[in-house]
């Protein structure tokens, strides 16, 4: 008899997203102490499992973002079978994100019915997006019974950080180690919609490092240009992290900040699972979908009539739900938190 409940998650594509999974993680362990769950998703986020302890297996899907690959998501499959998974577990909604499991003949596949997959799945639950209003309820619900009381009691998102990877980041880059970083995070994947003024974020980053503070700017290659233009108003005296680290230097990055400015993004995410103290600015996304998932986060919308659009660009051209939220509002949420404990 198996000495525990093997679990196969097929995890999501978004940073922000396999942070928020972790939620479900905790559930099933707080659930069932001696299960052990497995994850299948992009490599990309592998380094992101290795910091959830939850997680016994990170396997990494052979295959990119988008890309069907039905021959190959069927060998996968069957590559899974000696495994013997007893339940699989699907965050993504897509049909062909359900073909690998389908295939690893595991008993019982739970997931959102999404793209007409009753055929794959053997327990297809209704999405109630009424009782189920954020992303994370929805990813903790499917670990549940299907009669289990909603919206559920999600667990908060903590990623485990060892003293050796943050030295070694501090070792790599060589930093001087300071009571008071500021990260500045200006990239957000989805589109411009979502990115608060580079000038705003110039002008925090000056005001800080006029108090003394480090400001150390973070994101992906397609943020280097924003975050150029930061540092250069800033005098050059920021350190700019961005398109020079793996996704798991940033996060060793970001645990030994104190406080972070972020537009909704994956490392907003990152940074509310690491119990940083957060400014969150929203435009045109939910602050009640996708909330970073910590309580000393501090989140900023404008709630304007015209938000959430959910638009990669301003549908009307001007972007008011981020313009009007001004550095010095954020400065000064900044300021009440500095005498805080970190």
């Amino acid at each position: 008899m198996k000495k525990y409940h093997k679990i196969l998650v097929v995890g999501p594509s978004w940073v922000g997203d396999m942070v928020m999974a972790q939620s479900l993680f905790i559930a099933l362990k707080n659930a069932r102490p001696d299960c052990r769950i497995d994850v299948l998703a992009p490599s990309w986020t592998l380094s992101l499992l290795e910091r959830m302890p939850e997680v016994t297996q990170a396997i990494a899907m052979p295959l990119p973002r988008g890309k069907f690959g039905l021959i190959e998501r069927i060998k996968l499959g069957k590559s899974l079978r000696p495994e013997g998974y007893d339940q699989a577990i699907l965050l993504p909604n897509s049909w062909k994100s359900a073909i690998p499991t389908f295939f690893a003949d595991i008993p019982v596949r739970t997931g959102y019915i999404g793209e007409y997959r009753w055929g794959l799945l053997n327990d297809a639950r209704k999405l109630d997006k009424k009782r189920l209003t954020m992303t994370v309820q929805r990813f903790v619900a499917l670990g549940l019974p299907k009669d289990a009381k909603l919206p559920p009691v999600c667990p908060t998102p903590a990623l485990t950080i060892s003293k050796d990877r943050q030295q070694a980041v501090i070792d790599k880059f060589k930093l001087i180690s300071s009571p008071r970083i500021l990260a500045l995070c200006p990239g957000a994947e989805y589109g411009p919609a979502k990115r608060w003024p580079t000038e705003y974020y110039a002008e925090v980053a000056r005001h800080k490092i006029d108090q003394g503070w480090q400001v150390w700017l973070f994101g992906s290659e397609k943020d280097k240009a924003d975050a150029a233009q930061i540092n250069k108003a800033a005098s050059g005296l920021c350190t700019d992290f961005t398109g020079r680290t793996s996704l798991a230097e940033a996060v060793d990055l970001m645990s030994l900040v104190n406080n972070v400015v972020t537009n909704d993004s994956g490392l907003m995410h990152v940074a509310a699972a690491l119990d940083k103290k957060i400014i969150a600015i929203y435009g045109s996304s939910d602050p009640g979908f996708t909330p970073p998932l910590n309580d000393k986060a501090q989140v900023i919308s404008l709630n304007l009539d015209c938000a959430p659009c959910f638009k990669r660009e301003c549908p009307l051209g001007h972007t008011h739900c981020l313009t009007g939220i001004t550095p010095d509002r954020v400065l000064q949420l900044i300021a009440l938190t500095e005498a805080e404990p970190t």
